[in-house]
């Protein structure tokens, strides 16, 4: 199995911002080599939740604006990472239903695993088609 570079949330975030002069620009001449597919690398799902969620929480960004500019980097051939098209579901139900990413993550996957039940108290699942929600 071959093994790449792992990639860190605090690269997507100085590509995304662009708020540090040192490293804003590298991190971009990083993600340039890796569009080009000069370099491939492999994250991790923790690391696009901590992405998504430091976006969020701290600087204030919309789902919608998280959506259009994480998801693209995300789908670059040389950004190995397990179970992209869940993701891109993912992003999909947290700006169209609103939801939370980890909500959104879960509800993707009981849409692809085709679970019988969400088991939650918490109603927000109700609003997405084919996702039943039962309480424990």
């Amino acid at each position: 199995m071959a093994r790449y570079p792992l990639l860190d949330t605090n690269v997507f975030l100085r590509h995304l911002r662009q708020d540090h002069a040192d490293f804003s620009p590298r991190a971009t001449a990083y993600f340039e080599q890796i569009a080009r597919g000069d370099l491939v690398v492999e994250t991790s799902q923790p690391v696009i939740f901590e992405t998504v969620y430091t976006l969020q929480s701290f600087y204030k960004q919309t789902k919608a604006d998280i959506r259009a500019t994480l998801l693209p980097l995300v789908a670059l051939p040389g950004i190995r990472l397990p179970n992209k098209r869940r993701l891109r579901r993912t992003f999909t139900l947290y700006v169209d239903y609103n939801l939370s990413f980890v909500d959104a993550y879960q509800a993707a996957f009981v849409l692809e695993r085709g679970h019988p039940a969400l088991v939650s108290f918490d109603r927000n699942y109700d609003r997405v088609p084919g996702v039943p929600r039962v309480e424990p």
